[in-house]
C-alpha cells in the first residue's frame, strides 16, 4: 500500500494512466487506475485540451500548477510543446496575479522556507530533502521584496522561485529532480498582507541590517557546503540588497542575480544586434539610463565594461553614461545617493547651465544636451518617452537604439506603435513585453522582447555542464553574443532579439558559448572535446523512464 501511495503522489515518478499493466502489478497499482493505458502523447493532448477550455490566464495557471504537483513529466511535456504560449502563464505576467493570492489559495508547498527568526534551522531545512552533495545543480532563492513590478509580497513570493525553475527546465532541460526553490521569509512591509488573516508568512515588518545579512551569509555558507556544485540564483531582491549581495559574494560563490546580470546581458544582446545595423563600436556609444535602480545601473555596468573592452579607459567610459532617477539627472550635489549610482554621478557644475523643471534636470533636457546613441528605460514610468523625447532622440543621432524594457504593459515607457511613427522608423527597438509587429510606411517592424528567458536558462546550463566555479563577466558577454547571433538585424524592420518560439535550441546555443567561455576564463572544472554534444546530452527530456 505504501509503495502505491508513494508512486502516485510523487510527481517525479507518477505516470498516471501511462503506467503499463506490468508496472501497475509490480508497483502495487492494480485497480488504482482506469483500464486504459495511454501514451505520453495522448496524455499531453488531453491536458492541452483541458488547459484550452479555460478562458482566464489565472485559471490556466492554477490548472498547470496542479498538474505540476501531480505529474512533472506531463507538465514539462506540455510546457515544451507550447513554450511560447505557456511562458506568460507559468511566469510573468500571470505569476504576479497568482502571487497576490498565494496564501489565500494555498495548495501545496514546493519550496524550502528559511525563517529569519530561526536561522539555526537552515541546515535542517535542507536536510529534510534527503539530497546528497552531488544531487543538486541549481537553487533559486528570493526574499520577494521586489516581485516583477508588483513590489513586496513576503512568503507569497514563493512561486517566483518555483516559476523560475520551471522555465529553466522547460527552456534548457535542467533536471527538475536536481533543483531547489527557496523563500527567505524575513517579514514584509506589505500592510495588506500583515492584516490578512490568511497570510502564511511572518507577521512583522521586513528585517533589515545585521540580522538580514546574517541570514544571507548563513544561507550561502550552508548551501555551498551541502551542495557545492549548485548554481545559486538570486531573484527579485529589493534594490538596496540585490546588487550589494552580488558584489559581496560573487568572488566567493557560484552566484548569479538575474535582475542585475541577466537583464544586463539580454540588453547587451539587443545592443550587439543594434550596433551591427549602425556599424559602430561600444567605444562610440553614449548611454542615458532613465530609471537608475539596480537593474538600470547593472545594465550600465555591462555597457561600460564593453566600452572598456573596446579601448576606453574606465574614466572615459563612465563619462559616456548619464543616469536619471526620480530626482532627475544624478549629480554630485544630491544627498543620500545609493552606492550603485555613485559610480556615474555627474559634477553639478558640469550641468549648472542646463534647464531645470521643479528643481531637477529632466529627461528631455538631457536628451537634447547629451545626444545619446542609446536610451534605456528601466523606470516603470508609463509614457515617459513622449513624442518630444523620441523626436529629440532622433534629432541627435541617425539610428538611436531605444530600449524601454519596463514591464508589464502598463509600466512601459513607450509603446513601439507610437515610437516607430514618431521616429519615422529610425529607432532600433527592443522592449520588455511581447508586442505585435508595427506596420509603418509599408514595412512591418518586428519588435523583439528583451526577455531574460532567452538568456538565463542557457547560462545556467552552461555553468552546470562546465562546472564553472563562478559566473564571470566574460560568460555573461558570451551569453549575450550567443543570443544576438540568432538574428539577422540588417533588414529594415528586423528584430534585434530572437523570438522565444524555439527556446530550447536557443538555450543550447547559449549554453555552449558559456561553457566555452568558462574554459577560456579559467573557471571551468569540467572539459569536453565537443561542447555541443555535451550540452545536448545534459538536457533533461520530458519522457517517462
Amino acid at each position: 500500500m505504501e509503495k502505491t501511495v508513494n508512486t502516485l503522489i510523487n510527481p517525479l515518478t507518477n505516470k498516471d494512466t501511462a503506467f503499463t499493466l506490468e508496472e501497475r502489478k509490480k508497483l502495487g497499482l492494480t485497480g488504482r487506475l482506469p483500464a486504459a493505458v495511454e501514451t505520453l502523447d495522448q496524455q499531453a493532448a488531453r491536458a492541452y485540451r483541458q488547459l484550452s477550455s479555460y478562458e482566464k490566464d489565472i485559471e490556466k495557471y492554477i490548472f498547470l500548477d496542479q498538474l505540476h504537483n501531480r505529474n512533472e513529466v506531463l507538465y514539462y511535456r506540455l510546457l515544451t510543446d507550447h513554450l511560447a504560449e505557456m511562458l506568460p502563464i507559468v511566469y510573468d505576467p500571470t505569476v504576479g496575479e497568482a502571487i497576490k493570492k498565494w496564501s489565500r489559495d494555498y495548495r501545496r508547498s514546493r519550496a524550502v522556507y528559511l525563517n529569519v527568526n530561526r536561522p539555526e534551522d537552515i541546515r535542517a531545512s535542507f536536510e529534510t530533502l534527503g539530497l546528497g552533495t552531488n544531487d543538486v545543480d541549481l537553487i533559486v532563492v528570493s526574499d520577494a521584496e521586489e516581485i516583477l513590478g508588483i513590489g513586496d509580497w513576503g512568503v507569497n513570493g514563493t512561486d517566483i522561485s518555483v516559476g523560475k525553475l520551471a522555465v529553466y527546465t522547460a527552456a534548457a532541460g535542467i533536471d527538475p529532480a536536481r533543483v531547489i526553490a527557496v523563500n527567505l521569509d524575513v517579514g514584509t512591509d506589505n500592510e495588506a498582507l500583515l492584516n490578512d488573516p490568511s497570510y502564511l508568512g511572518n507577521r512583522h515588518a521586513r528585517v533589515r541590517g545585521e540580522r538580514y545579512d546574517q541570514l544571507i551569509n548563513e544561507y550561502l555558507k550552508t548551501v555551498s557546503d551541502m551542495f557545492p556544485n549548485a548554481l545559486l540564483h538570486f531573484e527579485d531582491f529589493g534594490p538596496s540588497n540585490a546588487r550589494r549581495i552580488l558584489e559581496a559574494n560573487q568572488a566567493k560563490y557560484r552566484i548569479f542575480n538575474d535582475d542585475v546580470q541577466g537583464t544586463g546581458a539580454i540588453v547587451m544582446a539587443a545592443l550587439f544586434s543594434g550596433l551591427k545595423v549602425t556599424k559602430q563600436h561600444f567605444s562610440e556609444q553614449c548611454l542615458v539610463v532613465y530609471g537608475a535602480g539596480t537593474a538600470g545601473t547593472g545594465i550600465a555596468d555591462q555597457i561600460r565594461a564593453a566600452m572598456e573592452r573596446d579601448g576606453l579607459s574606465h574614466e572615459e567610459a563612465k563619462k559616456r553614461i548619464w543616469l536619471i532617477d526620480i530626482n532627475g539627472l544624478v549629480t554630485d550635489d544630491m544627498k543620500d545617493l545609493p552606492n550603485y549610482q555613485q559610480e556615474y554621478v555627474r559634477p553639478a557644475d558640469e550641468v549648472s547651465g542646463w534647464k531645470k523643471e521643479n528643481g531637477k534636470i529632466e529627461l528631455l533636457e538631457v536628451i537634447k544636451r547629451v545626444k545619446p546613441t542609446i536610451l534605456l528605460g528601466t523606470s516603470t514610468n508609463h509614457g515617459a518617452f513622449t513624442e518630444q523625447v523620441i523626436k529629440a532622440l532622433c534629432d541627435g543621432v541617425e539610428r538611436p537604439i531605444l530600449l524601454p524594457i519596463s514591464n508589464p504593459t502598463e509600466k512601459i515607457e513607450v509603446m513601439p506603435s507610437d515610437a516607430i511613427p514618431w521616429s519615422n522608423g529610425k529607432v532600433l527597438m527592443a522592449v520588455g513585453i511581447p508586442v505585435p509587429p508595427v506596420p509603418y510606411n509599408g514595412v512591418n517592424y518586428e519588435i523583439g522582447q528583451a526577455n531574460n528567458a532567452l538568456l538565463y536558462p542557457g547560462l545556467g546550463l552552461g555553468v552546470i555542464v562546465s562546472g564553472a566555479k563562478h559566473v564571470t563577466d566574460g560568460m555573461l558577454l558570451a551569453a549575450a553574443e550567443a543570443v544576438a547571433s540568432q538574428v539577422n538585424p540588417q533588414d529594415l524592420g528586423a528584430s534585434l532579439i530572437p523570438p522565444v518560439d524555439n527556446l530550447r535550441a536557443s538555450s543550447a546555443t547559449v549554453a555552449v558559448a558559456v561553457a566555452k567561455q568558462a574554459v577560456a576564463d579559467g573557471v571551468a572544472t569540467k572539459q569536453s572535446d565537443n561542447w555541443v554534444q555535451t550540452v545536448q546530452d545534459a538536457m533533461w527530456q520530458p519522457v517517462y523512464r
